[in-house]
C-alpha cells in the first residue's frame, strides 16, 4: 500500500546520576498541575499481568519494588501532530484551534512529517527497532476537552519497539563509583494530546480550552525494570536529556511537555508481583521520585498490616507529599480499539527498500535520519571525561544541571587556569553558590566571563585562594557585588598596583 500524504512541520545520551543512599541529584521541579490539566484515560500499555497481592508472613520483612513508567513527550513541531494548526505555550485560550482539532464533521487528519521524524529519530537514539509499517488506531473515551470522543494512536503496531535505555547510579561511601544500568523500551508510539479542562471553583464551571487538543506526543514506555524512585527518576533525566539533545522535544516539564505516568507494586522475592497502582500525571522529576518511594512504602505498610493493595489510579498531592486515590481500575475500561479509517498504513523505508524515483518529500529514509543523529549526553560524557581528565561522576552533574556545561566550556575558553582547578570551581563554589541563591544557571549574575577572570587572578597569585572563596560567598552580601569586585580587582591589577596593595584593597571591600 502507498504511504500517506506528509505534510511538513517546521523544526522548532544515555547516561543519568543518582546516588543510592537515599541522596539526591534532582533538580528543582514545578509543581505537579491538576489532573485536569494532564493527559486522559488509562494507559495503553500494561506493566505486567496483575496478581493477588501476597499477605506478609510472620517474621518476613524482606520487600521488593517493581516499578514501570509511560512517558509522555511534546514532540517540537510549529503544528500539529494531523492539522496546521500552530503550537504556542501559554496562547489565550482556544486561539490555536482548527476545524479538525475541534472535530467538525467532515474533517481530515493530514499527517505531520516533522512528528514521524521526531519519532523515528528518538527510536533510533534509544536503540529502537523502527517497524517500516505502522498503524494508527482510535482509542475511545470521553471527556469534555476531547471532542471527537477518541484518541487517535498506535496501539497495535507503533512506529518503534524493543529498545533500550541506558543510566548510571553513583554508589560508594564517596559516590565515586558509577554503575550503569539498563531499562529496556517497549515500544515508542505516536498519538494525540487532549485539550484542558480549567476549573473554576467561585462560580461552580469548568472551561475548555482546545489550543493543546491534537498537539503531538511521543509515548515512550518502559518495562518494569526499577525498583525505586531514584531510579525512575533519573532514567526519566536520562530521557529528557537525549530528547533535548535530538531536538525532538523541547522536555520542559514546568511547561508540560514531559508528563510520567509510574506503575508501582511490592512483592516478596521469589513471588507472584504484586497488584499494582498507578500515579498519573507527574511533571517534575523530584516529585517522581518523591511519590514513587512514597507509594512502596505505602503498600509495604497496608499489606503489613493486614490490608490488601487496590488496582487503582492515583495522583501525587505535592504539598502533602504523599499519594491520593483518584478512580478504581478493578473494571477493566473497555477502549474499544478500532483502526483509524482515515489514515492509511504508515510506511517508512531504509536505503535498500526506497523505490527508484521516490519523491523525497513523500518518504521516510530511515537510514538518511540515523545519519543526522546529533551527539548523545553518553558520548558527550566520555569527551569531557578524556579532554579535561575529570570524573564520570562530574560528567553526570555538568550534564543534568541545566546550562552549566555550556557555562562550564565558555569558562575554559576564557580562562588559563587548569581545566581540572575550573571543574572543582564550577562544580563547587559556583553551583554551590546557585543553590545558595536559589538560582538556576541561566539566572546568575556571575558570568563565564567574571569567572574566568577570578580563576585568572587566583592562577597569577594575584589574590589567594581564600580570597577568591570570599568573593563568591555572598551570603550576606548582594549578588551582583560579585562582579564589581573581580572587576576592581582587574583595574587594579592592569594599573600594576603591587600585589599586597590589591589584596588590601580587596579584604577592604569584602569586609563591608
Amino acid at each position: 500500500m502507498a504511504a500517506p500524504m506528509l505534510r511538513w512541520g517546521c523544526r522548532g545520551r544515555r547516561w543519568a546520576f543518582a546516588r543510592v543512599d537515599g541522596g539526591s541529584c534532582h533538580r528543582r521541579g514545578a509543581p505537579t498541575g491538576s489532573t485536569s490539566n494532564q493527559i486522559r484515560g488509562e494507559s495503553s500499555v500494561a506493566q505486567q499481568p496483575l496478581h493477588t497481592a501476597q499477605k506478609t508472613r510472620k517474621g518476613e520483612h524482606k520487600w521488593a519494588a517493581v516499578v514501570g513508567l509511560e512517558i509522555h513527550a511534546q514532540i517540537s513541531s510549529n503544528s500539529k501532530l494531523f492539522s496546521g494548526s500552530q503550537v504556542r505555550f501559554s496562547a489565550p485560550p482556544n486561539s490555536l484551534v482548527s476545524f479538525f482539532d475541534a472535530s467538525l464533521p467532515g474533517t481530515l487528519p493530514v499527517l505531520n512529517r516533522r512528528c514521524v521524524e521526531a519519532a523515528v529519530m528518538t527510536g533510533l537514539a534509544l536503540n529502537c527497532h523502527i517497524n517500516k509499517k505502522s498503524l494508527f488506531d482510535r482509542k475511545h473515551y470521553f471527556y469534555a476537552d476531547l471532542p471527537a470522543g477518541y484518541q487517535i494512536t498506535q496501539q497495535r503496531l507503533p512506529i518503534a519497539v524493543n529498545g533500550s535505555l541506558i543510566y548510571g547510579v553513583c554508589a560508594g561511601k564517596k559516590q565515586s563509583q558509577v554503575i550503569p544500568k539498563t531499562v529496556r523500551i517497549k515500544q515508542i508510539q505516536l498519538e494525540q494530546d487532549s485539550g484542558k479542562s480549567l476549573h473554576d471553583n467561585l462560580r461552580s464551571q469548568t472551561l475548555i480550552d482546545l489550543n493543546r487538543a491534537g498537539v503531538g506526543l511521543l509515548e515512550v514506555v518502559l518495562e518494569p525494570d526499577m525498583s525505586c524512585g531514584e531510579e525512575a527518576a533519573t532514567a526519566v533525566r536520562e530521557l529528557q536529556l537525549i530528547l533535548q539533545a535530538l531536538g525532538t522535544s523541547q522536555a520542559n516539564m514546568a511547561e508540560g511537555q514531559l508528563r510520567v505516568d509510574a506503575n508501582i507494586s511490592v512483592h516478596h522475592p521469589g513471588e507472584p508481583l504484586g497488584v499494582r497502582t498507578e500515579v498519573k500525571n507527574l511533571n517534575s522529576i523530584r516529585f517522581l521520585a518523591k511519590a514513587i518511594d512514597y507509594e512502596i512504602q505505602r503498600q509495604i505498610n497496608e499489606l503489613e498490616n493486614g490490608g490488601e493493595i487496590l488496582n487503582e489510579t492515583r495522583s501525587f498531592h505535592h504539598k502533602l507529599g504523599c499519594t491520593m486515590s483518584m478512580r478504581d481500575k478493578e473494571g477493566k475500561q473497555d477502549y474499544r480499539f478500532m483502526p483509524e479509517p482515515n489514515l492509511p498504513p504508515l510506511v517508512l523505508y531504509d536505503a535498500t527498500s526506497l523505490p527508484a524515483g521516490a519523491d523525497p518529500q513523500q518518504v521516510i529514509n530511515i537510514d538518511q535520519i540515523r545519519e543526522t543523529l546529533p551527539e548523545l549526553p553518553s558520548v558527550t560524557r566520555e569527551k569531557l571525561v578524556q579532554q579535561y581528565g575529570m570524573l564520570l561522576e562530574h560528567s553526570f552533574t555538568l550534564l543534568n544541571e541545566v546550562g552549566l556545561l555550556e557555562f562550564f566550556q565558555n569558562v575554559i575558553k576564557e580562562t588559563r587556569a587548569e581545566p581540572k582547578k575550573v571543574t572543582s570551581w564550577v562544580l563547587n563554589t559556583f553551583l554551590g553558590y546557585l543553590k545558595q541563591q536559589n538560582l538556576a544557571v541561566s539566572e546568575s549574575p556571575v558570568t563565564p566571563s567574571a569567572l574566568a577572570e577570578l580563576l585568572d587572578l587566583l592562577d597569577s597569585r594575584t589574590i589567594s585562594s581564600s580570597a577568591a572563596k570570599q568573593v563568591m560567598d555572598v551570603k550576606n552580601r548582594n549578588p551582583r557585588a560579585i562582579n564589581k569586585l573581580i572587576g576592581l580587582v582587574r583595574k587594579a591589577t592592569q594599573s600594576r598596583a603591587d600585589p599586597v596593595m590589591i589584596k588590601e584593597i580587596l579584604e577592604k571591600k569584602l569586609s563591608l
